[in-house]
């Protein structure tokens, strides 16, 4: 049994990783057991697409996660997004062609998503969404096109909440006929859990950047939580100048109260360059992008989080961190019905009554996310059990 994986994006570096281990996990137990017709192994394709392909945006995760070598190597890299994603089509094409797997996996809502799923579809290859039916209903988001359009296009739709199962019915998706719709949680959470006590015991980046854990007890990781974390990418913040100008305003006056730690995404970097923008603090720490273990640690010790990652939102969510989203919606709306996200968009003023919010305990207090973990065996037993082998 053949099953091709479709990456290009460091968030779906972290998703495979989880969905690897699981059918790993799942050869184990076949080579064990007795019964012969379990004993047939998934042999699982990965393939590359290149759309990250900087070291501290791909490499790093595929050392750190302990992702085997991609099968194949696309090398597409950046383009915009009609090349970007010609270009991907084209070398899937032939990928697929030559290997024939049983189904093709795409994760999230990237041009390798969609690619992916467009490959697959035209050569009729069963398409497998990972994180399916999550909507903003912002149609100018690049993301929220791709997710729309691969859910459209998918046999099996893997959903990460009952939100998302509803948004899919409300498009007339839903599970019956030639299609599985289904509710199995968030690989990315499966991630977290496995993880974060490595990223407690592993990660440097609280040493190298001078945030010292404070030891309060024996076997204690916890910090004075004085700086906040920053995360800052999607195409309709750093594309538009004024909203970017707005955003980095309000962290100079953060910065001014409190240490600001930024990891820059590249994109936002050029941008940056391109505007003739300046950051006018000291105590706003721009750094380059980091591993997926330093930036668990990062998120688990801030005082709170801003960012405009979907992502990063529930990475908050699962850690007990208070995060600021900075659009006008999300995807994620479980965080924020529950109190544990507040949308504050682009409005330097808004953004700046977040902080104060949280600083003052206005609202953020408490929340708990109903997550089971072992999305990715759900995931890994529905697809076996709805394709025997």
């Amino acid at each position: 049994m053949k099953w091709a994986t479709v990456v290009g994006a460091r968030p779906q570096f972290i998703k495979a990783a989880s969905l690897s281990r699981a059918i790993a996990r799942r050869n184990e137990r076949a080579l064990r057991s007795r019964q012969r017709a379990s004993k047939k192994r998934i042999e699982e394709v990965l393939i590359h697409t290149g759309q990250h392909y900087d070291y501290l945006m791909d490499r790093v995760f595929f050392e750190e996660l302990e992702i085997p070598e991609p099968d194949y190597h696309l090398g597409v890299g950046s383009a915009s997004h009609g090349r970007q994603t010609a270009r991907m089509l084209e070398g899937l094409e032939e990928v697929l062609e030559k290997e024939r797997p049983d189904l093709v996996i795409v994760y999230g809502d990237t041009n390798s998503t969609l690619a992916g799923a467009l490959a697959a579809a035209k050569l009729h290859l069963p398409v497998v969404h990972v994180e399916a039916g999550l909507r903003s209903y912002n149609p100018n988001m690049p993301e929220e096109i791709n997710r729309v359009l691969t859910d459209h296009l998918s046999t099996f739709l893997f959903c990460p909440t009952e939100t998302s199962v509803r948004n899919l019915k409300k498009e007339g998706i839903q599970d019956g006929g030639a299609r599985v719709v289904t509710k199995v949680g968030d690989v990315m959470y499966d991630s977290v859990l496995h993880y974060s006590r490595r990223a407690d015991a592993k990660a440097t980046i609280l040493r190298d950047l001078g945030f010292e854990p404070e030891a309060s007890g024996k076997g204690s990781d916890s910090t004075s939580r004085d700086y906040y974390l920053v995360t800052l990418h999607r195409a309709e913040n750093t594309d538009d100048r004024k909203r970017l100008l707005s955003i980095l305003s309000a962290l100079d006056e953060i910065a001014k109260r409190a240490a600001v730690i930024l990891p820059l995404h590249p994109r936002t970097e050029k941008r940056i360059e391109a505007y003739g923008l300046t950051f006018k603090t000291r105590r706003l720490t721009v750094i380059q992008p980091v591993s997926y273990l330093n930036m668990l640690k990062l998120e688990k010790h801030a005082r709170a989080i801003l960012t405009d990652s979907g992502g990063v939102q529930k990475e908050a969510f699962w850690l007990g961190v208070p995060c600021l989203t900075l659009r006008e919606e999300t995807e994620w709306v479980e965080t924020v019905h529950r109190r544990g996200n507040l949308l504050v968009g682009a409005d330097k003023e808004r953004i700046l009554e977040g902080v104060q919010g949280i600083e003052k305990r206005r609202f953020l207090k408490s929340w708990k996310w109903r997550e089971e973990g072992n999305a990715s065996a759900r995931i890994v037993e529905t697809l076996l059990s709805a394709r025997p082998e």
